[in-house]
Order: structure tokens, then sequence, then C-alpha cells
């Protein structure tokens, strides 16, 4: 099966070129059941095909489990970004960035590339002082097309400061974790598993949440 055609992958390849580094990327799958590893697997086969800047890694979340621990990976199929170095950048896609959500995919990789969005001084010098551990949980679908927004924020503010990690969530593949969280409407952002809000809202009212959380 074929999932992105020709004239896709030529829009993807225009878009990539603005990459100024290479982008690691570990694909996390099980064997069954699972049920969109393969698919997963095989849409980003094809896309890393866009960019010659573009690895794909796969690894077996129980196979390569101490691999899976030290990238926070706990469910499958996740995708890890990695820099040109190979460093963690505490970017997580849990689910296939397919739909609306290639587009945050996108963002987010060229972003870990080294040519991302700048981030306005006044949100850079309010992440400056996040000194502990924070984790953004952005649930999403992928016929959502407010939520690669969200998740685009959510990525940046972790690439720019250590102590965030961010995982975006398919929220239909991962429907337990959806109905743990009472995800009614998407996006929905969880900071810290105890503060939340809905949208694809603006960078101070992310900071605000992650404020609150780390008080």
């Amino acid at each position: 099966m074929k999932y992105l055609n020709e004239d896709v992958l030529k829009q993807l390849s225009e878009i990539f070129s603005a990459m100024t580094n290479d982008v690691n990327v570990a694909l996390f799958t099980k064997e069954e059941p699972c049920e969109t590893c393969e698919e997963t697997k095989g849409f980003m086969t094809e896309l890393v095909e866009a960019s010659p800047k573009l690895k794909l890694v796969h690894y077996d979340i129980n196979k390569d489990s101490e691999l899976a621990e030290e990238y926070g990976v706990k469910m499958t199929p996740s995708l890890v970004l990695l820099d040109q170095e190979n460093q963690y950048r505490r970017i997580k896609f849990n689910g296939i960035p397919s739909g609306h959500e290639i587009n945050s995919f996108i963002s987010s990789v060229i972003a870990v590339s080294g040519k991302g969005q700048k981030l306005p001084d006044e949100i850079k010098d309010r992440l400056s002082k996040i000194e502990k551990p924070v984790n953004i949980k952005v649930f999403v679908t992928l016929g959502c097309p407010h939520c690669p927004g969200a998740v685009e924020k959510a990525h940046l503010l972790a690439l720019e400061n250590e102590n965030i990690v961010s995982d975006m969530i398919e929220a239909q593949t991962f429907y337990d974790l959806s109905e743990e969280y009472n995800v009614s409407s998407v996006p929905k952002i969880v900071v810290n598993d105890k503060f939340e809000f809905v949208g694809n809202q603006p960078f101070e009212v992310f900071l605000e949440e992650i404020e609150k959380a780390i008080v």
C-alpha cells in the first residue's frame, strides 16, 4: 500500500529543504497487538524519502526497552525526534502523524533541525525560569485542523527548555488514555497530569498552566 503519492513527496521535499541539520526519527513499535504500528512504519518509511536529512530507525519497545525508557516511550507506535547528534530533544509523537498532524510533524522536524520558529523574548525569559520537570500532553485527532498548532507550541517549549517534555497523543489510537484524561474535545492539553485547557491557545496560556504546575 502506498501512503504518499509523488506529488505529496515533492511538496514535502520542498518544505524539508528548509532543514539546517539532519534529524533522526526513532520509531518504536511492537508485535501484535498494535493496531497502527505497521501503518505508521509504512507511512514513515515513505515520508523520510522526502529528504536526505531525515533518517528513520526502527525499534521494538520490548526488545529495546532500555532505550524506550531513556526516551520515556510507554506506548506504541511512538516517534521520537533526535537531533543530528542523536540527542533526544524531548519531543514525541504517539500515534501516526498523518492527516492534519503531518503539519505538526513537519514543523517539529524543521525546528529540531535548527530552523524553527523563534520564540518572543518575553516567552523565552519566562521559560528560562522553569527549573522543575514539566510534561505536556497534547491530545489530538487526525481530522482536527486546530490541533497541529497546539502540538507545535508544546514542542517548541520543550525544545527551548530541557526540563520540559512534550507528547502528542492521538486520542483515538490511545482511547483508554483519552478516557483516563476525560478527553471530550481536542486539542486538549494536560500539564503535569493536573492542569488542563482546551484549544490552540497562545504561548502565554501554556506558560500560565506550566507555572501553576511547578509551584
